[in-house]
């Protein structure tokens, strides 16, 4: 059998392919890695890194708002919107290094820029060139949706990869969109002087989250002044005089909302096109990702994985790494040892002001699914840190087993929820339960303590009364 150059290539060079390539490299594989654009993909340079740095701007100037709830009588900042977005690619250089060429050569993977081409299961393309090997994994990502709105292409219209670009900003924006990526957004532009508008064809923000977290968000977007439509469509945009209209539409009637820009936010799309994967029968599943079994092996070829949001079910960065570790060990060692990839346990959050965390199932996923269910909530208004910080509100709502203390998901909204969530993570991966997050010393004052609090509350919900009852006797015995 012909040695092939490669036991891995990897094509895509953000968070699924850094981890798949970083596996084989520490495991001594020989690696190649393939990337057409910019290192790092969309986290880096479009997605997690500097939405989180705009983030932090506008929760600054949120402070700076509320400077009467802190004691002072006032205060103000003085700041041009290119700085503010020089400082996001900034943060973004600084991060750079971290998923360098020059990173992943120093730790032995052959790294190519260029656009690959799959000739055959075990050939791949990139600048003329053919490379052998004897696995490939697939980790090109997904790129921004744009739905088909009449006249949208009249206009400059923005998506995540381009919003970065803008150096003015928009004294009236509208963001198609109210999932994850819009709200984060939406919030970041109000709070740094646009009137933002939100359109939302679905009953609410949010719509994977509880009833409960997502009207917290959107009476928090409202209380900030923006614009929030749901149960809306963006029919058409059209440009008359000058000016940018989008007509939008609830029930029987329907709004001009003008605009200077427009945000479209209405999801993601995997790239599973157009670089071979049709040429040799990978097949696409009803959403345009690339199908695959419970090891991450494409369906047609078993030395073709997947992983990341060309794979989907989920996309975050953070299982887009999980599931590429779980390609490159395969890759590595199949047929001698499989492992099935581990989706029990997956959390996210959503970096709104309040934020909102979730692992596992909420209430509107177990009623869904007729999963019974027993629910303790604590109200982080009660929490001393929290009140300390002038961030009292929010909530710890955790889910478990009638009867038991397992932990079937949680749901936390509030001051640095995405935090907070780790330690449920941690207790649920771990077949932890309510008891030991109780018995476990957390410092006061912390925003942590709200973790065991909420697990107090269940204790008390689930006393033995009838052991309580004797201790009760015995103490008056002994008196």
């Amino acid at each position: 059998m012909a040695k092939k150059d490669y036991n891995i290539i990897v094509i895509g060079g953000g968070s699924a392919g850094l981890v798949s390539a970083f596996i084989g490299s520490v495991l001594n594989a020989k690696v190649a890695l393939i990337e057409k654009h910019k290192m790092g993909g969309d986290c880096l340079n479009t997605g997690c890194v500097p939405s989180k740095a705009l983030i932090r701007t506008g929760k600054i100037l949120s402070y700076i708002k509320r400077s009467r709830d802190f004691g002072l009588k006032s205060a103000q900042v003085d700041f041009e919107f290119p700085d503010v977005m020089e400082r996001v690619q900034n943060v973004i250089q600084k991060v750079e290094p971290h998923d360098s060429i020059e990173r992943y050569t120093k730790l032995g993977v052959d790294c190519y820029t260029g656009s690959a081409k799959i000739l055959s299961p075990h050939e791949v393309q990139v600048n003329g060139r053919t490379l052998t090997t004897k696995n490939i994994i697939i980790a090109t990502g997904a790129r921004p949706a744009v739905p088909p709105i009449p006249g949208l292409d009249q206009v400059n219209y923005l998506t995540t990869d381009t919003l970065w670009n803008l150096r003015e900003l928009p004294k009236k924006l509208v963001v198609a969109g109210g999932g994850p990526i819009g709200c984060e957004l939406a919030q970041c532009f109000v709070r740094l002087g646009s009137e933002v508008t939100v359109v939302e064809m679905l009953p609410d923000l949010l719509i994977r989250e509880d009833e409960e977290a997502s009207r917290t968000v959107r009476q928090q977007f409202i209380a900030e002044g923006i614009d929030v439509r749901v149960n809306s469509r963006c029919k058409e945009v059209v440009v008359k005089d000058g000016k940018q209209y989008m007509l939008v539409e609830k029930d029987d009637s329907t709004d001009w909302v003008e605009f200077d820009q427009v945000l479209i936010a209405v999801g993601r799309a995997a790239n599973a096109r157009g670089f071979g994967l049709e040429e040799i029968g990978v097949q696409l599943g009803p959403r345009g990702t690339v199908e695959v079994d419970q090891y991450l092996r494409t369906t047609t070829h078993k030395n073709i994985y997947a992983c990341g949001d060309v794979a989907g079910p989920f996309q975050f960065t953070h299982t887009a790494a999980h599931q590429a570790w779980y390609c490159a060990v395969n890759a590595l060692f199949s047929p001698f040892k499989k492992f099935k990839v581990d989706y029990s346990v997956i959390p996210w959050c959503t970096f709104t002001d309040p934020e909102v965390a979730r692992v596992g199932l909420n209430e509107k996923d177990a009623k869904e699914q007729g999963i019974p269910y027993e629910v303790v909530t604590y109200g982080i208004d009660d929490l001393d840190r929290a009140i300390a910080d002038s961030e009292d509100k929010g909530y710890v709502k955790v889910l478990t087993v009638p009867g038991k203390d397992k932990i079937l998901g949680v749901t936390i909204v509030g001051y640095h929820a995405g935090d907070l969530i780790a330690e449920y993570v941690l207790a649920m991966k771990h077949g932890l339960g309510l008891n030991q997050i109780l018995g476990t010393i957390h410092i006061y004052p912390t925003m942590a303590e709200a973790n065991k609090y909420a697990a107090g509350l269940w204790k008390k919900a689930h006393a033995p009364t009838g052991l309580l009852n004797f201790v009760r006797k015995f103490h008056t015995w002994r008196r």
